[in-house]
Order: structure tokens, then C-alpha cells, then sequence
């Protein structure tokens, strides 16, 4: 057969996939015409509805990073205050780290 690879576990056939996204295609586009006619980006419909009270502003709503961890850094404030320091900001130092902490968990695997 032209275009057909057998494996031990089944066979690879392009054609078949080829008229399965074909077909899929054509599913989603009768989809997309069955739509409604009267639907505009531009109205207030895109709006969510929040029961009748104004959307809030994205900065009203954001939740900082500072935040979201707020837990984690009070709990861990000794650790963090001892890491903070090391962090410099330049790539090559966090490369090092890096190799540093490889080495470490290669010599721990090689002995046990």
C-alpha cells in the first residue's frame, strides 16, 4: 500500500488524517454559520455580566505577586533573608548556582 507505515503497534496512514482534519474543518465551520446572525464585538453584549454592577478596573482586581506568597515569605522570612542577598541579578551568577547545585545532586546519586 502507497502511503501506509506499519508498526509493531498499529499503522500510520497520512490520507486518513488528512480527510479526518477535513472533516473536522467542515464540522466547525457549519458550527460557526449556525451561529447567531445578530452577534457584535463591538456592543456592550462581550460585556460579562456582573448583575447589573459596573465592571472593576483591572488594577482594582489584580493580586500582586507580593500577595499571593504572603504566607510563604512571613513563614520563611529567615531563609528568604539569607537568600536575598545572593540574588545579583546577573545571568552569570545564576548559571553558577546552577552548575553548583548540579554537581551536588550528581555527586548524591553517584554515592548512593
Amino acid at each position: 500500500m502507497i502511503g501506509l507505515l506499519s508498526t509493531g503497534y498499529g499503522f500510520w496512514n497520512p490520507i486518513v488524517w488528512l480527510v479526518v482534519i477535513a472533516a473536522a474543518l467542515i464540522v466547525s465551520f457549519i458550527i460557526l454559520k449556525a451561529g447567531r446572525k445578530d452577534y457584535s464585538k463591538d456592543t456592550e453584549q462581550v460585556k460579562p455580566y456582573l448583575s447589573g454592577n459596573d465592571e472593576p478596573s483591572a488594577s482594582d482586581t489584580h493580586v500582586r505577586g507580593g500577595n499571593l506568597y504572603y504566607g510563604f515569605t512571613r513563614a520563611l522570612k529567615g531563609y528568604y533573608d539569607k537568600l536575598i542577598p545572593l540574588h545579583t541579578g546577573i545571568l552569570n551568577d545564576y548559571i553558577a548556582w546552577f552548575l553548583i547545585g548540579l554537581v551536588i545532586i550528581f555527586v548524591v546519586v553517584i554515592l548512593i
